[in-house]
């Protein structure tokens, strides 16, 4: 059933009359664009903004039974809660991520389709890679918080594709353990005997042989920047050549082509999610998760609601500018949105909020006393931690930095507020540059 049809079924079980139907139809037309605003529908339809207004009141009334929370909203922002409410009844709900999904990525898979939206242009473009070409590698380019993590482990949900996460902090990231973790993969899913010491040109040989009709194997390998490797060859020993209807779906952030390392011979393509041509995508994709954060998120949408209404915000607005000081960035959303909901901003207005991911860390550079004299110590402890890349005692810490191990205590307290590691070191190099 697409979206066109499902719409008209809603509209029959909600009691829609003809002209309330063909507005609904109108204001939703794809379920990856945003709803049309009045203006627009007034154009498209050919009738007046007010009878616009009417109709969609209407419609909201009729729903209401269903989405209480078009009844418990005041003001602008109905249309939007309609939309994402009938797109969770359309879209099915994300069974648990079970097997054949390797063991130490199942909480990452989760936690990074939580939240997840749009992004289908990129999911397209990939779909069309590979109807184009008989195999090959495609590779997702963007910068830090672009959520190009996100895009695969909803590719690797949706397709139950083999896959690999390179994480720095964990020290995953290495080819052996690469190669390791796709061999069992592979093994496992396609059944292949006398393979537990094959090389990767091997198994995707064997794996191929096992692929019928139109089957095709494609295998998602997220964070090539983050690999450890000797000098020499293609990052994680990826083959130049690959069987027919093998694929890979690689991420990376940008690099200058004096410094790429993946040399093949087969079809090879590249969507760079910065490109100017995906603006308004980007754009698109960063206004639904802030609307999907205010108006569904349980964790944080009461928190979010209260800040806009004592501040009397439409929701039009505080989506509107916080997606433009975002910078189409995601993981400043990941982060900003959440503190609002706590409070962290109480003391400021929409207009005061921090103005992209790099003042968000600024921000909490200050707050967290690095310009002044004490931060001095914190500043040596983040630095341990980002050096040595693994778990280790206050007590270690405090003898390494030569300071009392409560004064280490104190200081991983207020580092805590940064979640991970990796932040912290984009927030050293940021702030001293």
């Amino acid at each position: 059933m697409d979206w066109q049809e499902f719409l008209r079924g809603e509209s029959g079980t909600h009691g829609l009359s003809m002209e309330q139907k063909e507005t609904l139809l109108a204001a939703l037309f794809s379920p990856e664009r945003a709803p049309r605003n009045q203006v627009e529908l007034s154009l498209e339809l050919r009738i007046s903004e007010a009878t616009v207004k009417q109709r969609l009141g209407v419609i909201y009334k009729k729903f209401g039974n269903t989405f209480p929370q078009l009844l418990d909203q005041n003001g602008a922002g109905k249309l939007d809660i309609l939309f994402i409410k009938l797109k969770q009844k359309y879209y099915p709900k994300p069974d648990p991520v079970v097997a054949p999904y390797p063991e130490e990525f199942l909480s990452l898979i989760e936690e990074k389709i939580r939240r997840f939206c749009g992004r289908q242009f990129v999911f397209e473009t990939f779909q069309q890679f590979i109807t184009d070409n008989p195999h090959g590698y495609f590779t997702i380019i963007g910068d830090a918080g672009m959520g190009k993590s996100s895009i695969v482990a909803k590719y690797v949900w949706e397709h139950k594709s083999p896959c690999y996460f390179n994480i720095l902090v964990e020290r995953r990231n290495r080819p052996e353990l690469f190669l390791k973790s796709i061999r069992r993969q592979l093994i496992d899913r396609y059944q292949l005997p006398n393979s537990e010491d094959a090389d990767l040109p091997t198994l995707l040989a064997k794996a191929a042989a096992k692929l019928t009709g139109t089957e095709r194997l494609v295998i998602a390998v997220d964070a090539l920047d983050e690999v450890e490797q000797e000098p020499g060859g293609n990052l994680l020993h990826l083959p130049k050549n690959l069987p027919t209807n093998v694929y890979f779906l690689l991420t990376r952030r940008p690099y200058s082509l004096d410094k790429k390392r993946l040399l093949v011979d087969v079809p090879e393509e590249e969507l760079d999610l910065r490109d100017s041509q995906y603006a308004n995508f980007n754009q698109d994709d960063i206004k639904e998760y802030i609307r999907f954060v205010i108006n569904t998120d349980s964790d944080h949408k009461n928190g979010l609601r209260n800040w806009i209404k004592t501040r009397n915000i439409p929701d039009k607005t505080f989506v509107e500018q916080v997606a433009n000081k975002s910078e189409n960035n995601f993981m400043y959303l990941r982060y900003v949105l959440p503190a609002i909901a706590k409070g962290v901003y109480n003391d400021l207005s929409l207009k005061q909020l921090p103005d992209g991911l790099l003042e968000y860390y600024q921000s909490h550079w200050v707050k967290m006393g690095m310009e002044a004299k004490p931060g001095q110590l914190m500043e040596n402890v983040l630095y341990i931690l980002l050096e040595i890349g693994t778990p280790i005692p206050c007590e270690m810490i405090a003898g390494i930095a030569k300071v009392d191990e409560c004064d280490v205590g104190k200081v991983l307290e207020d580092i805590a507020i940064l979640n991970h590691y990796h932040d912290c070191d984009t927030i050293i190099c940021n702030t001293r540059s």
